[in-house]
């Protein structure tokens, strides 16, 4: 349910078309008919200026720091992300929170009534809209009636044909690579660039994270061929000074620093990990690329604020488990992004042994080399289903943690796996880390929330 009684409304409505995220499926992915909604919507996603955001790891971090810049900078500035956790509102409104009910509405019947006038056949090829399709849309639409003056956009799913690739950026950004969605962008990190890198326009200047060699070529090739200028962050810009803070509210302080800067930024991030550094160095960047002028002090004033509901959020008061140490969500689902949440916790926490794991992942997941990441980590494992969304097997988590010679519990129901691992950590005043899933993050909020 959305704190907006109208975003519940759309939702429903959404829920007549096919939603990919639901139900993943292959050669659904193409351009024609989102040039075809905006075409009736008076192109909404030309009215303001957008940035571009893409990538396999921290793209959402990356988003919301760009907005927050921008934002802090004195701009109305909208932010489109997925997935959401708990309100459907986190996908479309500002770097800080959602809209107004007014823009939700005025949105909401503008899309709707124009969709619901189409004639199917009419439509390119006369093929289905999409569920992501009609947010996206929806989501141009929010940004229009808001009156916003720039919109951070994350892509959906690869780049080159995501529903979200029909802006024209002032710059975009590519965040590290690594292998996902491989049975829809490539079984190569090489394959899985070349579709990222298809949101980089003509003469567009696009920022990149530090990759491994075959895939900067990918990418130079690509901005070679559209005169677009390319600036990977790596090449003349660093991150220093990395310290973690772990007592009163946890946070990270690091040094940023880039030709673009007037003076090495000293910033303090709620967002943990040392890859949100990189993720915050290539925000600054590319708002320096588009607002040379703007001071330093705008930006270590943002970067100090930005959060994002799920990536290694750790809470130290639980109400309802008093006795709990904290609480860190993080909906690390890849080899390499639970390898850096691990780094993370073990950053944050260097004395703690006293650490148990609730984990849940989708049936598509590297679970075997997942779960080898975790052995001789914990002091308890509880594994479980991520909720009742995405497509999993409890089976295969269990037989790759036995591999592995991880003891744990399982739990076919996730709600009791959740309860118990709350208990648990509460009674042994532990601190409980729950990965491997958004969708199991967002079950554990929803857990606490309705307590």
């Amino acid at each position: 349910m959305s704190t907006f009684k109208i975003l519940d409304t759309f939702n429903t409505w959404l829920d007549k078309y096919l939603n990919f995220e639901k139900l993943p499926q292959k050669n659904i992915f193409w351009l024609d008919t989102m040039e075809f909604l905006c075409e009736k919507l008076g192109n909404p996603q030309n009215k303001y200026k957008t940035i571009h955001v893409a990538g396999s790891k921290g793209k959402g971090s990356t988003s919301v720091m760009i907005a927050g810049i921008l934002q802090e900078a004195g701009f109305n500035c909208g932010l489109y992300s997925s997935p959401h956790i708990i309100d459907f509102a986190e996908r479309i409104g500002k770097p800080d929170g959602p809209f107004s009910q007014e823009v939700y509405e005025k949105s909401v019947k503008e899309v709707m009534d124009t969709v619901d006038a189409l004639d199917s056949e009419t439509l390119p090829l006369k093929r289905p809209i999409t569920w992501f399709e009609l947010v996206t849309v929806f989501a141009f639409v929010c940004f229009k009636n808001a009156g916003v003056d720039y919109a951070v956009i994350e892509v959906g799913l690869g780049g080159r044909l995501d529903a979200t690739n029909v802006i024209s950026p002032v710059c975009c950004c590519i965040t590290p690579i690594e292998k996902e969605h491989t049975e829809y962008l490539g079984d190569t990190e090489e394959l899985i660039a070349k579709e990222k890198g298809g949101i980089i326009k003509e003469n567009v200047p696009v920022l990149i994270s530090a990759q491994k060699d075959s895939v900067r070529k990918v990418f130079e090739e690509i901005a070679e061929t559209r005169n677009s200028p390319v600036t990977f962050i790596g090449d003349t810009s660093k991150v220093s000074q990395i310290v973690y803070k772990s007592a009163q509210k946890p946070q990270m302080e690091a040094s940023l620093l880039s030709p673009l800067f007037k003076r090495p930024l000293n910033c303090t991030l709620k967002l943990m990990g040392k890859y949100q550094c990189y993720n915050a160095l290539l925000s600054c960047m590319c708002v320096k690329t588009i607002l040379p002028q703007l001071d330093e002090s705008v930006m270590e004033a943002a970067l100090s604020k930005a959060s994002l509901t799920g990536r290694f959020e750790v809470y130290e008061e639980i109400p309802a488990y008093k006795g709990i140490k904290a609480l860190i969500l993080d909906g690390a689902h890849t080899v390499n992004s639970v390898s850096y949440t691990m780094e993370t916790l073990a950053g944050l926490y260097p004395e703690e042994k006293n650490i148990h794991l609730l984990f849940g992942c989708a049936l598509d997941k590297d679970i075997k080399d997942i779960s080898l990441l975790f052995k001789n980590r914990f002091t308890s494992v509880t594994v479980t289903k991520p909720g009742l969304i995405k497509q999993s097997s409890l089976s295969k988590m269990e037989e790759a943690f036995r591999e592995n010679q991880i003891e744990f519990k399982s739990f076919e129901d996730f709600t009791q796996g959740i309860k118990t691992s709350l208990q648990k950590a509460s009674e042994e005043k532990s601190i409980l880390l729950v990965t491997g899933s958004f969708y199991l993050v967002s079950e554990v909020l929803k857990f606490l929330k309705n307590l």
